[in-house]
């Protein structure tokens, strides 16, 4: 089983990628700062990486970096800076997402690609009309208005939930929504839940970086997880 990693120096990126290798898998990645990765994950057997800018890669070359794989894991995202928050390109995460799905398209699979983007629990599954309080709507605009990477969330998700949708016989996909980050050594106990349990942007919950990164894994590797999910925006938190 080949899994191609996107986003995979970030800190979430990171973990994931050890996880895989530790699984048994093969693993791709495309990054523009190796140096990022440790080296032992740098020189690893599974390992296949490619450095470059995935935006700034053809149809083509992207097409044949997916070829082969059974599963995408993106866990993209903008840094948090005044460049990486404001600073082309804007619609990161939406555009790598699209790209991916084209390629995934071009190289017409046997078997349908499983394509797992981390997200935001700050983000609504509106095929689930979730509902949210009169504060929390108008924090959420005054969100959109100010950090367009909110924006770029929503859209990625959207792209599955309305391009790609539920019946696609070559894609299929779960978009993890995590709530506040926070760095932990260790996998710990959490749960996920179809939508949000509390307000992500009035009442947050955590969820380490190392248990999305498990979570992540299971959806590639568990199929009875990948079932309960398919198609689905779950979010997790820690538990406790």
């Amino acid at each position: 089983m080949k899994t191609l990693v996107v986003g995979a120096t970030g800190a979430t990126g990171r973990l994931l990628v050890k996880e895989l290798l530790e699984r048994g898998l093969q693993v791709k990645i495309i990054v523009r700062s190796p140096d990022k990765l440790s080296s032992t994950i740098r020189n690893h057997n599974n390992l296949s990486m490619t450095h470059a800018s995935l935006l700034d890669l053809d149809d083509d070359t992207l097409t044949q970096h997916v070829n082969g794989c059974d599963a995408i894991a993106s866990c993209l995202g903008h840094n948090v800076s005044l460049h990486g928050i404001y600073g082309p390109p804007r619609k990161l995460v939406t555009e790598a997402t699209r790209r991916l799905c084209q390629a995934v398209r071009a190289n017409n699979p046997d078997q349908f690609v499983k394509f797992i983007l981390m997200n935001s629990a700050g983000n609504t599954n509106r095929n689930l009309g979730e509902e949210i309080s009169f504060a929390h709507r108008g924090l959420l605009w005054l969100i959109r208005l100010l950090l367009p990477p909110h924006v770029d969330n929503e859209q990625a998700a959207d792209y599955f939930r309305v391009e790609v949708g539920q019946n696609d016989p070559i894609i299929k996909w779960v978009v993890i929504r995590p709530d506040s980050l926070i760095d932990e050594n260790e996998v710990s106990g959490y749960e996920a839940y179809a939508s949000p349990i509390r307000s992500a942007l009035l009442d947050p919950g955590t969820t380490s970086r190392i248990n999305v990164a498990h979570f992540m894994v299971d959806m590639v590797t568990n199929q009875n997880v990948w079932s309960e999910w398919q198609g689905q925006m779950p979010v997790i938190y820690n538990q406790g």
